[in-house]
């Protein structure tokens, strides 16, 4: 570790800090935190956590969930500015909008929104709860906001339903196309592909698996050695696969598949919002108050 690291680490000690990051995070970030995982675990680790001052390393919506389940800790949140474009594609009163058009449809909101969006929505998901969540509200109609892709892949995994979805996207899983998926088949023929089901439908539909950051984890390190995947999310994904399954074979959906907001967050910065205890992550009461019953409804 560098001495920058070994300094975050140390005044984490001294705070009484869990660093968190997710898997998207840069490795030297990922290397100093006690806590990577996906958004899911995230928000499980920071409602159970008993330390009293949280870093969130990811991004802002991260940062405000883990505020929400766990109201009397400090969370601290090194970037600012470090924001999530699909979380932004949407507002509460594209909620109510809809709520509105669809009266009798519950509302699901995927985990990357506001805490503003998730106080006007009924439960919240992840990409990992999403199918079950959608199969287990007792409304047959349901708003799914904001991910286009991932409400149509809860549609098709729940035909029982009726889904209407709003027409946000992730920009970087978007991005991938049906050609991209066919071009990496070809040229890694002998290679499974697994995909993020915020991909577009014609790419999850060319998909071998498909499933949230942390089942592609898990599938590519229990696979054989020698084994080989064309992973479909952020690359942070691949360099983190370097480490803990040295010995398979990993090739990126396409060129480029990096989020920029992901990469935000450095050592430096997590030293500086320790020494300071800065930014802190501050909730209206109100929408708070909301947001946390949609979560909490998530988490049981």
């Amino acid at each position: 570790m560098t001495e920058t690291q070994n300094r975050a680490l140390s005044l984490a000690r001294e705070r009484g800090a869990l660093i968190m990051a997710h898997y998207y995070q840069p490795m030297d970030i990922q290397e100093i935190a006690h806590v990577v995982g996906d958004s899911f675990a995230m928000a499980s680790k920071a409602a159970a956590a008993p330390e009293s001052v949280l870093v969130v390393c990811g991004v802002r919506f991260m940062a405000e969930t883990a505020k929400l389940l766990a109201p009397d800790k400090t969370v601290l949140f090194p970037a600012p500015d470090a924001g999530c474009p699909m979380a932004d594609m949407i507002t509460p009163e594209d909620v109510l909008a809809l709520r509105a058009r669809y009266p009798g449809a519950a509302v699901m909101c995927y985990v990357n929104s506001s805490a503003a969006v998730k106080a006007a929505s009924d439960v919240c998901c992840t990409s990992s709860s999403a199918v079950k969540l959608a199969r287990s509200l007792a409304e047959e109609e349901i708003i799914f906001v904001p991910d286009q892709n991932l409400g149509a892949y809860v549609a098709a995994q729940a035909p029982e339903k009726r889904v209407h979805v709003f027409s946000g996207y992730c920009p970087i899983h978007h991005a991938a196309t049906e050609r991209d998926a066919l071009e990496a088949r070809r040229a890694h023929p002998d290679a499974a592909f697994l995909a993020h089901p915020e991909c577009r439908p014609e790419v999850v539909a060319l998909a071998d698996g498909v499933g949230s950051t942390e089942y592609i984890l898990q599938t590519v390190e229990a696979a054989p050695e020698g084994a080989a995947f064309i992973i479909g999310t952020e690359e942070g994904v691949i360099r983190r696969l370097e480490r803990t399954a040295p010995g398979r074979l990993c090739y990126p959906l396409r060129a480029g598949f990096i989020c920029a907001d992901m990469k935000k967050i450095t050592p430096t910065d997590v030293c500086r919002t320790l020494e300071t205890l800065s930014p802190q992550v501050e909730l209206d009461p109100e929408i708070a108050e909301k947001a946390r019953g949609c979560l909490e409804r998530m988490m049981a």
